[in-house]
């Protein structure tokens, strides 16, 4: 891009270590965050602040990193009614890199596109390698975007991800996040049952796992998230309530693909039900408590808990 400025939308785990990547790039970075907090830290980096997202409707890119796409359009509205009346220069880019529907993100780009009078265009490019990989700048970044788009991103996002590719349209990186977050999901709920499983049978879970990991059984998320696991370890990396709304993206794109997603669909479920366990807020490794609650109540419902016996 011939301007190496940007507006960034949320602070949060994720947000703040992305923006000080881009910070430390070399590119001029203006943020608009709810809690003060997170912007007087980030001015401390070195970056700026706005009082209000509209505030950056001039900038060539404002990147958007907020929990749903509800979030993303209740900050954007004010920004879009700006732009209806006086649109922006012809090429800004919207970047949605939170983890949203598929569908829905075509949706909002066609109301984006509307708004500006065709000058703004959306790009979806969610992000997978937790808090650590936000921090190194070693994120893997799925983009949903023209080619030509892509391409004068690339340096925005070779700040902050070591792994960056083109899906497809917009839309495409989306898709490509829910499919992660199948895995991720699925692969997480699989270890905590594994751990409960020896735990209770009087096995040592990190010896467990220490030979899992040396077999087919090894993988990144048994690396980053076992050692949680075993600990028992919940102090949020990111809200383990999040997994519900992703896996209901991956059935939601399934169903308009006539894909069938068994392991999604059981899932959802699982992850409804640690929601319903109050535990939402807590790391994704939480979801082995809420196994070992499942185990220690033998009343739950047998699509929560299927090793419930009737009659």
């Amino acid at each position: 891009m011939d301007r190496k400025e940007a507006g960034f939308v949320g602070l949060g785990l994720m947000g703040a270590p992305m923006a000080a990547n881009l910070l430390a790039a070399g590119w001029a970075v203006s943020a608009w965050n709810r809690s003060p907090a997170a912007l007087e830290a980030f001015e401390a980096r070195g970056g700026s602040s706005v009082a209000a997202v509209e505030a950056l409707r001039d900038l060539p890119v404002i990147v958007f990193m907020l929990p749903d796409l509800s979030d993303i359009e209740d900050a954007s509205a004010a920004l879009l009614a700006g732009w209806a009346a006086r649109p922006p220069a012809p090429g800004t880019a919207v970047l949605v890199m939170s983890s949203v529907s598929p569908s829905a993100v075509q949706e909002f780009g066609a109301r984006v596109a509307a708004a500006s009078g065709g000058n703004a265009v959306v790009v979806d490019a969610p992000v997978s390698g937790g808090t650590k990989g936000a921090l190194d700048g070693t994120l893997a970044i799925m983009a949903g975007a023209s080619e030509a788009d892509f391409r004068r991103l690339l340096p925005l996002f070779s700040a902050m991800g070591s792994t960056v590719r083109r899906l497809g349209p917009l839309g495409a990186g989306s898709l490509a996040k829910a499919c992660n977050q199948l895995i991720v999901g699925t692969t997480t709920a699989a270890l905590a049952e594994a751990a409960e499983l020896a735990e209770r049978s009087g096995m040592d879970v990190a010896a467990l796992y220490e030979v899992l990991a040396g077999g087919l059984a090894g993988s990144r998320v048994l690396d980053i998230v076992g050692p949680r696991l075993a600990a028992k370890n919940y102090e949020p990396t990111g809200p383990a309530k999040f997994m519900h709304k992703d896996l209901s993206f991956v059935l939601e794109s399934a169903a308009a693909a006539g894909a069938a997603v068994p392991m999604a669909a059981a899932g959802v479920e699982l992850y409804a039900e640690l929601k319903r366990q109050r535990l939402g807020d807590r790391d994704l490794a939480v979801v082995r408590q809420t196994i070992a609650n499942l185990s220690d109540n033998p009343t739950v419902n047998t699509t929560v808990n299927p090793a419930v016996k009737t009659n």
